[in-house]
């Protein structure tokens, strides 16, 4: 019996360290909703964090201080994915200055989100979507700004 075949995350023969915008989405293990306290009532928005969802906020704002070419641009923690664009800066020729790639650096960041939070909290990899002009861009910069008031209708709503 042979077994499926995983579908790549990744474009074949791109280089993930080349300056440019990236859209990546992390979901929770099992798609469990822990990054937001539960809702009591009407809210206006965005639920408060959790612990867990604080934890989050407060490493994904850690991200530019770690590699000096790295950027985070734009995010939004949901309760159970974060969404966020992620900028690989240029030296001034076209090239990073330090290359990392998007999934060292992910991995980086899941790392010590799960050494925080004492345990595995990550479904395995993470979805990533080339930014590749301004209509694009605006684009994944719009859903992620709506997508706390759009949560009931998200293809991650569990």
């Amino acid at each position: 019996m042979e077994l499926p075949r995983r579908k790549p995350n990744r474009l074949l023969e791109y280089d993930y360290s080349r300056a440019g915008y990236y859209f990546i989405t992390v979901c929770t293990k099992k798609k469990e909703p822990i990054l937001w306290l539960p809702s009591v009532g009407a809210t206006c928005g965005r639920p408060p964090l959790s612990p867990l969802g604080l934890i989050v906020e407060d490493e994904l704002l850690c991200l530019d201080g770690i590699y000096a070419n790295i950027r985070l641009d734009k995010f939004v923690v949901m309760p159970n994915h974060i969404h966020l664009i992620l900028i690989i800066e240029s030296d001034g020729c076209g090239r990073p200055q330090v290359a990392p790639t998007i999934s060292r650096v992910m991995k980086q960041f899941k790392g010590i989100v799960t050494k925080r939070a004492g345990f595995p909290l990550w479904q395995k990899s993470f979805h990533d979507h080339v930014i590749r002009n301004e209509a694009d861009y605006l684009r994944v910069w719009d859903y992620i700004d709506t997508n706390p008031l759009k949560w009931r209708e998200d293809c991650y709503y569990v």
